[in-house]
């Protein structure tokens, strides 16, 4: 396991001390991570077998330029194709891959981008997953918003001109019950015409709940596919349980919701095979729930409380830029969403090539968008933030610098009739 994940907590008892040592230090204190808990819901799925089947057959190292050059000149790309544009011999030829990205691009999308915000309303969390700001063992300053400042940071961000928002919690049910979540997509659904979440994942019937409260699609990072790598840095609690989380997208629109959004968090494992994972999972879902609206994200680490030496392993700029071009040509109907976790600069650019969708006006701590909007206190002390983000720009400058680009930012272009 990487060091650089683990840092000091003299703050904790001593009990609890012990205790989160044998967790990092000793296997066997582990509940296994491809266990069921009770309460989770199982449903009968061939999407994971395919998936996995495909990444463990994966050898980046064998594809050569001859097998690059065929996957650019093939009208549609083949998952082979794919594979030889996420491996290493693919590098040289980003210029290339970029020119036939924002084809695909423009073909499908236009030169529209569009622009929503997340809003943390809890950071309470009962895992224990080393890389994360919120894990249980951090030291952080908790908050669960109210009813009441939900919808003061609703109409904050509102009042902004935003129309879509995505809704987080830490994940903790006794803190963050489903009715609390479900609450707040009530009071989302009379601000946005668009309202995502990302929370812990869920049972169907649940998910079916959260869609008649008012959600129109859910997030989910399976954070790395790699079931080893995954057992290592989540310790504890239910997010440990790797199946549970693949096949929490299935569930969603078994639910019910319009739409699925996927994500591996790069460099906490081999990226390429992280990247092809999350791919092949829109790929074979899409085939199984053709209706269904899907997009990926493409986040890499990110510093957190407590730990600024977290940082993606081997995942440059240069390699992201890789991976999203040969996402784009691999699914082009895809959206493709490029976090605050990114620079501006990196931002700018990439919406150009082949991504469809960012983030505004973000903050990604409980409870101090009034302070960021409006530049007045909000009551109350804060909770801290997940992660640090690299672009903070409002919804006005990223509105400004988008259309600047020559794009149209777009806030909404769906109808409820």
């Amino acid at each position: 396991m990487e060091n650089q994940f683990f840092v000091d907590s003299e703050y904790l008892s001593p009990a609890a001390l012990e205790k989160k040592h044998r967790l990092e230090t000793d296997p066997s204190c582990r509940k296994s991570h491809m266990e069921y808990l009770p309460g989770m819901e199982q449903i009968q799925s061939d999407i994971c077998e395919q998936v996995m089947g495909q990444v463990r057959a994966y050898d980046y190292g064998q594809y050569t330029e001859r097998d690059v050059r065929a996957a650019l000149e093939h009208e549609t790309c083949s998952i082979e194709d794919f594979k030889a544009l996420l491996s290493p011999a693919a590098e040289p030829f980003l210029e290339k891959m970029a020119q036939r990205a924002r084809l695909e691009t423009s073909r499908h999308f236009g030169n529209t981008v569009y622009l929503f915000t997340p809003l943390y309303i809890a950071n309470y969390c009962e895992n224990y997953c080393v890389y994360c700001g919120f894990n249980c063992y951090n030291h952080i300053h908790r908050m669960k918003l109210t009813m009441e400042q939900i919808e003061r940071e609703m109409e904050v961000i509102a009042n902004s001109g935003m129309e879509e928002i995505l809704i987080l919690t830490g994940e903790s049910r006794s803190m963050s019950s489903v009715e609390y979540i479900g609450e707040a997509c009530k009071l989302a659904r009379k601000y946005f015409r668009m309202v995502g979440l990302e929370i812990y994942p869920v049972n169907t019937d649940e998910y079916r709940y959260l869609h008649q409260c008012g959600a129109d699609y859910v997030t989910v990072f399976q954070e790395t596919y790699d079931t080893d790598k995954y057992e290592q840095l989540h310790l504890m609690g239910h997010k440990r349980v790797w199946p549970y989380r693949f096949d929490a997208q299935e569930r969603a629109l078994m639910g019910g919701m319009r739409g699925v959004a996927f994500s591996a968090l790069l460099g906490l494992s081999d990226f390429r095979k992280d990247a092809l994972a999350s791919a092949l999972h829109v790929y074979y879902l899409q085939r199984k729930y053709p209706y269904a609206e899907m997009s990926l994200s493409c986040p890499r680490l990110r510093p957190i409380i407590n730990n600024d030496k977290i940082n993606p392993l081997d995942v440059h700029e240069r390699q992201l830029c890789q991976i999203l071009c040969a996402y784009r040509i691999f699914l082009p109907f895809v959206g493709i969403t490029v976090s605050s976790r990114e620079s501006a600069a990196f931002r700018n650019g990439i919406v150009k090539i082949c991504a469809t969708k960012v983030s505004a006006g973000v903050s990604t701590g409980i409870g101090d968008h009034e302070r960021k909007y409006s530049g007045k206190e909000s009551e109350g002390a804060e909770g801290d933030e997940q992660f640090e983000i690299d672009d903070s720009r409002s919804l006005d400058r990223m509105y400004q610098d988008m259309a600047g680009e020559g794009l149209q930012p777009v806030l909404n272009d769906y109808l409820y009739v």
